[in-house]
């Protein structure tokens, strides 16, 4: 097509300053492969920023000096796949471990993305435990690299069919559908956002936020790390698990081969050993 101009090609000295970065900022293991992947995620923002070739661009991320710049391209390389009741099995486990709990319960969604895992949560554990969802004693911490992916998560406004593996009934009672222009989208309900409190982290830069855990769902995110962030990352989990508390990580992880004093109780399901 006529008046089209082709997309910069990467270097290989480029692509490789690219991989070093993400690695360092957010442990993101990527290898030369993903040539074709780097540089459609960030063509748009050499584009948008008038550059000629990556090097510029990459040249113009050192420059900036406020950051944005780098949290632009580590939330353009940043995978933010989820859906609502991912694994199911794991919220069938969650309330079958809450039933008697006589206090609060503080959760932390780590790797939040778009803010469906910890919307599920929220809707699994205010049908289980009403009691305490009611009184404010289901505390929510849902955190993300992505200030974009947050940005929707904070919003919670979904299409309607991102919303089809949530249970009619809690559809119902924490989900509204829209209307008139808001028609085809779905808008999580206030009394359920207020159960959640998102918040930008970086899992890398985490030494201990001062308050621990009874559930810590930290899920496909350790599969984008090679094993030496996830064992820096897992011990940074473990820190924060309260005794007695339940660490979920994705069936398709697995936490062989690292160093932790967390015991297997289900598929994918690790427990902090009481004090």
């Amino acid at each position: 097509m006529t008046g089209m101009i082709a997309p910069p090609a990467i270097a290989d000295r480029d692509l490789q300053a690219v991989i070093d970065l993400v690695y360092e900022r957010s442990g993101i293991a990527l290898h030369a492969g993903k040539r074709a992947l780097v540089t459609a995620r960030l063509q748009k923002l050499v584009r948008a920023g008038g550059f000629a070739t990556f090097a510029d661009y990459l040249a113009g991320v050192k420059r900036d000096r406020s950051g944005e710049a780098l949290d632009a391209l580590l939330d353009a390389i940043t995978t933010n796949h989820t859906s609502f009741f991912r694994e199911p099995q794991h919220f069938e486990f969650l309330v079958s471990r809450v039933a008697a709990l006589r206090g609060g319960i503080d959760v932390w969604s780590a790797g939040c993305a778009t803010g469906e895992e910890p919307y599920s949560l929220a809707m699994a554990l205010a049908d289980a435990r009403p009691d305490l969802a009611e009184r404010g004693d289901v505390r929510i911490l849902a955190s993300d690299l992505s200030g974009s992916a947050l940005a929707r998560a904070r919003a919670g406004v979904y299409p309607i069919d991102r919303v089809r593996d949530v249970p009619d009934e809690a559809r119902r009672r924490h989900l509204e559908k829209g209307l008139g222009a808001q028609a085809g989208l779905a808008r999580v309900r206030p009394h359920l956002r207020r159960m959640v409190r998102f918040e930008r982290l970086n899992l890398l830069d985490i030494d201990h936020l001062g308050r621990a855990f009874d559930v810590i769902f930290c899920r496909n995110v350790m599969i984008y790390f090679d094993q030496r962030v996830q064992q820096r990352v897992v011990g940074m989990l473990e820190r924060h698990l309260a005794p007695g508390g339940y660490l979920f990580v994705a069936h398709a992880e697995s936490l062989t081969g690292l160093a932790h004093g967390l015991r297997a109780v289900a598929p994918a399901v690790y427990t902090r050993r009481p004090a």
